[in-house]
Parts: C-alpha cells; sequence; structure tokens
C-alpha cells in the first residue's frame, strides 16, 4: 500500500502525518507512506487544498485533518 501525504509542509500537513503513521502501526498494515511537496506533483491529483490523503492513487480527503478512525477504516479497505 502506498499512502501520500500531499502538502507544502505546513504544521496540518504534518500533523496528518503523524495520524496516519499512528493509523499504520495500529492497524499493522504494510505501508510506505511518502509526502508529496512539490505543487505541480499536488496539482497533477486535481487537489487544489491542502492537506490531503492519497491511498493508492485515490485522494481520500482534501483540505481538512480526517479523524483516525476514518484513516483506519481506509486502511482496512
Amino acid at each position: 500500500m502506498k499512502i501520500e501525504i500531499l502538502g507544502t509542509g505546513c504544521p496540518k500537513c504534518q500533523k496528518l502525518y503523524d495520524a496516519v503513521k499512528d493509523a499504520v502501526t495500529q492497524t499493522g498494515v504494510q505501508a510506505e507512506i511518502v509526502k508529496v511537496t512539490k505543487i505541480n506533483d499536488i496539482l497533477n491529483y486535481g487537489i487544489m487544498v491542502t492537506p490531503a490523503l492519497v491511498i493508492d492513487g485515490k485522494v481520500k480527503m482534501a483540505g481538512k485533518i480526517p479523524s483516525s478512525d476514518e484513516i483506519v477504516n481506509w486502511l482496512r479497505q
């Protein structure tokens, strides 16, 4: 599983990264967590607001930080 955190490095982006890392640990899934910080790469996903969460190429959420339960549910799907 590949998880991408889209954002320029703002505090919200770091908070999302930490939340995803915790959810991966909690669920025990094998995942690669990548920070995507280049504006052009972020725009390729059609994202206009950050932070955003992409799992296996699918945008799950943008513009806010999802709850821990939401992240865990996406990882288990």
